[in-house]
């Protein structure tokens, strides 16, 4: 499994993406940073962008898909819940960043549960309300891909369109449920380990 992070240094949000070594498809998560620096990290590595899946909606996190997308024709997913924002700027946010508006709708919307391969990989999606009512996690092996729901020591702010602090720890708790080892990728700042957040995080 390949994973590389790509931060854009204006919002210092993470875009990372995922590869399958062996078959080289490859899905760019939360496509924030900037499109020529997600290209060059692909190439890098020689993977073939096939999917952009989204954490949740925010300006910051989208930036970049519509440009993505024309370059790699990938398929755009995300929760359902999430279709209310992506359609709207101001809801997103997009329209108070410099990015503009961004409004665009998803080629696959997914549930809580479902599952999807990858190449070799299974990526599994995690409904995690709170920052967004249509926020999610990604986990693949090991790997959690937590978008602004966890971060190292905090948590993702629920004063927004559709967050809800009852929500959001709901969701924290239902990530405390799995095992400690698992590494989190945040959609900003370090990745940290589910294990270490259950232990230090006030949030968790």
């Amino acid at each position: 499994m390949i994973i590389e992070k790509v931060v854009d240094t204006y919002f210092g949000e993470n875009t990372y993406l995922l590869g399958d070594t062996k078959t080289k498809k490859c899905a760019v998560i939360d496509p924030g940073a900037d499109v020529n620096d997600i290209l060059r990290a692909a190439n890098k590595h020689n993977l073939n962008i096939e999917y952009i899946i989204l954490t949740h909606g925010h300006g910051d996190h989208i930036a970049n898909v519509k440009r993505l997308k024309e370059k790699t024709n990938a398929q755009i997913i995300a929760h359902a819940d999430e279709a209310e924002i992506l359609l709207d700027g101001r809801k997103n946010l997009s329209t108070t960043m410099r990015c503009g508006r961004q409004e665009f709708d998803a080629d696959i919307y997914v549930q809580d549960k479902e599952k999807m391969n990858l190449g070799e990989l299974r990526v599994s999606f995690i409904h995690t309300p709170g920052h967004t009512k249509g926020g999610m996690c990604i986990r693949v092996a090991d790997d959690m891909f937590t978008g602004d729901t966890l971060f190292a020591g905090s948590m993702g702010r629920t004063d927004l369109y559709s967050g809800d602090y009852k929500q959001i720890d709901k969701s924290l708790k239902k990530l405390a449920r799995y095992e400690d080892n698992v590494k989190v990728h945040p959609g900003h700042g370090p990745s940290t380990t589910l294990g270490i957040e259950k232990r230090s995080n006030p949030y968790m």
